[in-house]
């Protein structure tokens, strides 16, 4: 992987956001906070620093002297044990070299657009093989299937969504796709992960369109459920991740004598919704995520995705806060979380940025936000803070594709507003494979940035276990992130016969112990 693309400055906040939009912002000045969202924080009631173990301070310390060099910050980041990650595309995950490889191997062209098609490879079209071998074709391929050397003066925003459309045509193989993220988050010394997928895409749009739309939505859905066909579409979802399972396990060797790391991750699904789609397309996709999410137990929620300035997306934002509120009363066991609040002044009118996190807590139902970037644009959003904060509402936070698509970094990005306020955070890569990082790379921005040091950083990995949407009892006591992570009674002593109890009956804090393991194996070897 490339080290983290650095976004390119002007030398104001305004001319920054006017080139991540493409829009004209400059009349939208005097509607903004007065300061940047850092500043914000300062309102909170900030939470008390933790007590720290004797190995914490030892590490903190080796932390404090060495993370500025390459090579050791390296390691250290590599190493550390980060949990989770609550928040991936698998598509956009996958390598960029790795999607070139699938690319050749089946047939397919790249046109003069730098887009995959199937073959014939006529005019205008070379060979996906060609890439393999032709290095100035490869890098070119490269750059635009991903934000490698992304050029000055392009709107990030634009260059990162349209890569999607160019390598799409190379996604055909989901479990090799799964293969190589899995790999590449066990390397990162993870153990965990909810990836998006849309599975039965096109089956979903046949019977959406049968079905057409009905702004009554009870009504909505027994047509959907009339004669099992909601069901049959689940099942149909069920049998092409079976294949994709069955590729995963081939393709990293799981049954092997020699199996790739990516068999050792714990992997589960999101389903993730085209929000910018006709509405009983959307309606229909929540509904058969929410039903698999309840009857297989690889799928754990729902996510909307695409962007969130696209036109249907902000014409239907509220229709679909109503969808997923009324399908949570008929799935009330599947999870919803939400991409909200992925928007910055002069990308959508101010009025779209006052109530988008808002609505996807309050009317959406969501137990995690994706983004939440315009926090402090949401209309009273310190109550809004508040109430994340007291109802335990997690903020998936990829840091590089915010900078990335956003151009939001630094004191303008809500992280430390978030904290502040005791809203939990998790560290995520959204799509490292277009962005060019890796969640280590996460976990040091945030370092970097925000001054973190090691006991943080601990938290924030381990708060990428607490709220993910594995089944069982936690390790941990309620509230953790405004509390302190304290473990239950049970596990005060993790060795003990009664956490032995607890863990052997609840997937999330077996995890969760298998990384408190891990810290203890980390603070032996990054000793000042």
């Amino acid at each position: 992987m490339q080290g983290v693309i650095s976004v390119h400055r002007t030398s104001s906040r305004g001319r920054r956001l006017l080139m991540a939009a493409g829009l004209a912002a400059a009349a939208l000045v005097p509607s903004l906070p007065a300061g940047p969202p850092a500043r914000a924080a300062a309102t909170a009631a900030p939470v008390p620093p933790r007590p720290t173990t004797a190995a914490e301070t030892r590490t903190a310390a080796w932390l404090d002297a060495h993370g500025e060099g390459a090579g050791a910050a390296d390691r250290f980041f590599r190493d550390l044990p980060k949990g989770g990650d609550l928040h991936n595309h698998l598509s956009g995950a996958v390598r960029t070299e790795y999607l070139i490889q699938l690319a050749a191997a089946d047939g397919l062209c790249i046109d003069a657009t730098m887009t995959a098609v199937a073959p014939p490879c006529g005019p205008g079209k070379r060979p996906a093989t060609d890439a393999l071998a032709d290095a100035g074709f490869r890098q070119a391929v490269i750059r635009a299937w991903s934000m490698q050397d992304f050029p000055q003066g392009e709107s990030g925003h634009d260059h990162f969504f349209a890569t999607f459309g160019k390598f799409d045509a190379a996604t055909a193989h989901t479990g090799k796709l799964l293969a190589d993220v899995a790999g590449a988050a066990a390397a990162q010394n993870q153990v965990y992960l909810e990836t998006m997928v849309t599975p039965a895409a096109a089956a979903t749009r046949r019977l959406a369109a049968d079905v057409g739309w009905d702004p009554d939505l009870a009504t909505l859905h027994r047509k959907l459920l009339t004669d099992g066909r909601l069901d049959q579409l689940a099942t149909a979802a069920e049998q092409e991740s079976d294949t994709a399972d069955a590729e995963f396990r081939e393709t990293a060797h799981c049954a092997s004598s020699r199996p790739g790391p990516g068999c050792r991750l714990t992997v589960r699904r999101i389903f993730q919704v085209l929000r910018n789609n006709a509405p009983e397309y959307v309606f229909t996709q929540i509904a058969l995520g929410l039903r698999l999410a309840e009857r297989d137990q690889r799928f754990l929620a729902v996510n909307l995705v695409q962007p969130e300035d696209g036109e249907i997306s902000l014409r239907d934002y509220r229709l679909h806060m109503r969808m997923l509120n009324y399908l949570h009363t008929v799935h009330p066991r599947a999870h919803i979380t939400l991409h909200a609040g992925e928007l910055v002044p002069g990308l959508v009118k101010p009025e779209e940025l006052t109530f988008h996190i808002t609505g996807a807590v309050r009317t959406g139902q969501a137990e995690r936000i994706g983004h939440g970037v315009d926090l402090v644009y949401e209309d009273n959003w310190r109550r809004l803070a508040r109430d994340m904060a007291r109802r335990q509402i997690a903020v998936e936070v990829p840091l590089t594709s915010n900078a990335q698509i956003l151009q939001v970094e630094g004191e303008e990005h809500p992280f430390p507003v978030y904290r502040a306020y005791g809203v939990p955070v998790v560290l995520s890569t959204d799509d490292p494979g277009v962005s060019r990082t890796d969640i280590g790379q996460e976990y040091r921005r945030a370092a970097r940035t925000y001054g973190l040091g090691y006991p943080e950083l601990k938290d924030l990995a381990r708060a990428s276990l607490e709220y993910a949407f594995l089944p069982g009892r936690s390790l941990w006591r309620p509230d953790p992130v405004r509390k302190g992570f304290r473990p239950v009674e049970e596990c005060r002593v993790l060795e003990s016969a009664r956490c032995a109890r607890l863990l052997a009956n609840s997937p999330k804090a077996r995890l969760e112990a298998r990384q408190e393991r891990s810290f203890r194996a980390f603070e032996t070897r990054y000793v000042s």
